[in-house]
This record gives C-alpha cells, sequence and structure tokens, in this order.
C-alpha cells in the first residue's frame, strides 16, 4: 500500500474519510473488511490485516461489510466517471436528477458522492467549469463576448454574475492584468519578517512574505496600485493580527482565483484545523483525487495568500515539514504558534 500501516492504523481509529478508497481493514476475527471510516466497533490491533483494494481482501476469503458496504467506493467512482462524461458539455448539461437517474442512484445520494470525490457540487462544478472555459478564451484573446457564448452562457448577464463570485476581478480586467482594478497595498513589519499585503475592493489577493511593490507589478502589470490608505488599515490590522496569531477566528474577505481542482484544494486547506497537518496525498483523497498527489502540491503552490489559506499545514507523508515558499523557519514558526494557541 501507498499508506504505512501504522498510519493506516491511526486513520481507522480516527475513522478518518480521507482515507477511504486507498485501503481496507481486513478484520481476520469476523472474516470481514471495512472501509477506514467504518463505525463499526474497533477490532484489535492484532486481529487486522491492511488490503489496498477490496479484492485483494476478498482473494484473502473476507467478505464485504454490511455497515459501511466497501465494495460500493468502486461503483461510486464509476458513477462519477461517467457523470464527469455527462457534465463535459457544458452547453447541454443535465440535472442533478438527470444525472443521478444516468447511474442508478437517487438525486440526494448521488449530490453526496459527487461532492465527495470532486471537492464541488455537479451545479458547482459546470459553474467552475464554464467559468474555466471562459477564463481560457479570455487567455487566448477572446473577445469578451466570445467567451462569453464560446463557455455555454446563454446569457451575458449571467456570465458577469457568476465571474464575480468566482473571480473577483471582471472578465476583462482577469484577461488584460487587472486592468481597471485598484489594488491596494502595503508592506509592514511582522514577528515574521516583512510581508506584502495586496487588496482588491472584494478582498485580499496577495499575502507573502520578503515582496514589494515589484513583485506585485509582475502579477497585475495593468491594475493600478495605491500604496496604503485610510480605507485599507482596518484591513490590513486584521491581515497583521492573523499572521502574528495564526490559527484564531477570523473572518477576512478573499480574492482569489484558480481552477476547480486549485480552488478545492484550497477550501480543503482552510478546513483543516489551526495547530494540525495534512499530507499533499490526504488532501488528495480529500477532494477526491487521490492520485493527483503532485497536482495538489502544484496546487498547493499555487496559492497567492499565505496563512489565509494555510498551505502551512501541509507536510510531507514521512512527517517532516517539506518545502515552503518563505522558508522552511517561517512555515515551522506559523505551526508551532498555532499549537501553542499563541
Amino acid at each position: 500500500m501507498e499508506v504505512s500501516e501504522d498510519r493506516a492504523w491511526q486513520a481507522v481509529l480516527a475513522r478518518d474519510r480521507a482515507f477511504d478508497g486507498r485501503f481496507v481493514t481486513g478484520v481476520l476475527s469476523t472474516g470481514i473488511y471495512c472501509r477506514p471510516s467504518c463505525s463499526a466497533r474497533h477490532p484489535r490491533r492484532e486481529n487486522v490485516r491492511f488490503f489496498d483494494r477490496p479484492e485483494a481482501a476478498e482473494a484473502a476469503g473476507l467478505r464485504a461489510c454490511l455497515r459501511c458496504r466497501p465494495g460500493d467506493l468502486a461503483r461510486d467512482e464509476q458513477a462519477v466517471a461517467r457523470a464527469l462524461a455527462a457534465l463535459a458539455d457544458v452547453e447541454a448539461s443535465p440535472s442533478l436528477a438527470g444525472l443521478a437517474d444516468e447511474v442508478g442512484y437517487s438525486p440526494t445520494h448521488f449530490q453526496r458522492v459527487f461532492k465527495r470525490a470532486v471537492g464541488l457540487s455537479p451545479a458547482e462544478y459546470v459553474r467552475a467549469r464554464r467559468i474555466d472555459r471562459a477564463g481560457e478564451a479570455l487567455s487566448q484573446g477572446v473577445s469578451v463576448t466570445g467567451a462569453i457564448y464560446e463557455a455555454g452562457y446563454g446569457a451575458a448577464s449571467r456570465f458577469y454574475e457568476a465571474s464575480r463570485e468566482r473571480m473577483g476581478m471582471a472578465p476583462s480586467a482577469w484577461r488584460e492584468g487587472g486592468r481597471g482594478v485598484t489594488i491596494r497595498w502595503a508592506v509592514v513589519a511582522t514577528t515574521l519578517g516583512a510581508m506584502l499585503v495586496a487588496a482588491t475592493d472584494r478582498g485580499i489577493c496577495r499575502l507573502s512574505f520578503a515582496e514589494g511593490r515589484k513583485d506585485l507589478e509582475a502579477r497585475f502589470p495593468n491594475a493600478e496600485l495605491v500604496e496604503g490608505g485610510v480605507e485599507f488599515a482596518a484591513l490590513l490590522a486584521e491581515v497583521v493580527g492573523a499572521v502574528e496569531r495564526p490559527g484564531q477566528s477570523r473572518v477576512i474577505p478573499l480574492d482569489v482565483q484558480g481552477t476547480a481542482f486549485q480552488e478545492a484544494v484550497w477550501r480543503e486547506l482552510q478546513r483543516i484545523p489551526a495547530g494540525e497537518t495534512r499530507t499533499y496525498a490526504q488532501i488528495a483523497a480529500a477532494v477526491g483525487k487521490p492520485g493527483a498527489v503532485r497536482a495538489t502540491g502544484s496546487a498547493n503552490g499555487a496559492n497567492n495568500v499565505a496563512v489565509l489559506i494555510p498551505c502551512h499545514r501541509v507536510v510531507r507523508s514521512d512527517g517532516t515539514l517539506g518545502g515552503y515558499a518563505y522558508g522552511e523557519a517561517i512555515k515551522q514558526e506559523l505551526l508551532r504558534r498555532e499549537r501553542a494557541g499563541d
């Protein structure tokens, strides 16, 4: 298995759903095998053997648990794959009821299965694909009007509404490096070093260490960059507090954008409790893509808003800290502060 036996046993004790599909737990004393998240009473460790797939457990003479039904995982994966194929045509996307009927599930159950696998509901996935498709067209020089209809929108108003919800910046500004957008920014001293904070009217679009105006200009070459300001001061104070005392509850608006997969990874990062860590493999499994460990690492690295989207909480599978864009020392200190409740 890709998971060590010690880590697999920890996942079983925690009933960690992120490991469902990565292995099954064979209980030799009862002759059954289960998902790691099975709610049944935990067996004794000496009675447990781990298998990388249900077929291997069955070959060893074990039968599937009737409570957690581990064999349904393969069926769920096939159902989601069929649904994704059906949703590939953004111009004629079926309804949730139509998707569920096509794969033989109830709508409510299939909604849960799909969201667990993909990280988004079917409707959210369709909207994300349309925005991605529009973004690709814009980046290739297609006009905004052309991008709207190429992405499958029936009306321009629906595209602008969706783009504001997901992208923050207007479509033309996205294509043109922030043209027409005002970004307020400051470099402020913190106990972790000099920190760049930049925000649009919608929220923080960049938080980094050891960067300055030139770095911001490279990311948003056509935006209007305005240093500081009274309007920015209160938000800046909130951000500094979140960095100096990471993990404490704060609602700070963000203006970030990425692919559907990147945004699913970023949401999962925000779900990691303060002071805890996850591996890249765990994050990949949690967003429904257990084989996409490298892509998860890339999505983690594409995060533009350090600390607020806590990519510092991701570590290597062997428990070591791994890399961090701003240096291992900052990553280590952020985790220390979270664990200590500083």
